[in-house]
Order: structure tokens, then C-alpha cells, then sequence
């Protein structure tokens, strides 16, 4: 599984007006096989911020969507809207499990991991 995540932010007076735009290419993106979650959506702490979260099946659907007409629609339209800066970052996952354990406990270790 691979993780894109990061933030983009844009001029705050844009930026519903982006996300509102990006919606068409959101829903396209979210129909790619091996989408499993495709998220843009605005910071309500930092004017202008939008955090990206995607979640792919695998290499080859990040490429499948790189490929893609939405990929680049989605980068042009959200550039049209002032973009002031960016960090985004992809990340290869090994391992998943829940934050809760079987009594309810959050836990920060991978406690159904046997190493």
C-alpha cells in the first residue's frame, strides 16, 4: 500500500474556490482501480492550507493515476489558485493495524506484530 500525503497551500482567499474546481477530478481519481481514498480538504486551523491524503492499492495504480488525465487536471487546477508552497511525500506501508487494542487502549506500538 502506498500513502501520499502532505499539505499545499494556496492563496486563502482561493481556496474553497480550488477545492470547489478540483471536485470533478477528486471523483475521477476516486474511480481509478487501485484508488482506495483520494482526499483534498481544507485546514480550518491555517487559512489557505489544504491537506492532501491518498491511499493506493500499489505501485502500479500510483502510476495508473500519474498517467492519467486527472492527475494532471487535478495539479493545473490547483495551481490556478495561487499556490504559495507545498510538501507532499509518498509512503510505502508494510504494515496496518488499528490504534485501539482488543481493551480499548490506544497503543503507539504494532502490537499485533510478531517480529
Amino acid at each position: 500500500m502506498i500513502l501520499i500525503t502532505g499539505t499545499v497551500d494556496v492563496d486563502p482567499e482561493q481556496r474553497e474556490a480550488a477545492l470547489s474546481a478540483a471536485q470533478p477530478h477528486m471523483r475521477a481519481t476516486r474511480a481509478l482501480e487501485g484508488c482506495l481514498d483520494y482526499v483534498w480538504s481544507a485546514d480550518p486551523l491555517v487559512p489557505g492550507r489544504i491537506y492532501v491524503y491518498e491511499r493506493w492499492q500499489s505501485r502500479e495504480s500510483l502510476e495508473a493515476h500519474f498517467a492519467s488525465p486527472h492527475y494532471p487536471a487535478m495539479r493545473d487546477t490547483i495551481a490556478a489558485h495561487g499556490v504559495r508552497g507545498l510538501e507532499v511525500s509518498k509512503h510505502r506501508i508494510s504494515l496496518s493495524e488499528p490504534v485501539y487494542d482488543p481493551q480499548g487502549r490506544p497503543r503507539a506500538d504494532f502490537f499485533s506484530a510478531q517480529d
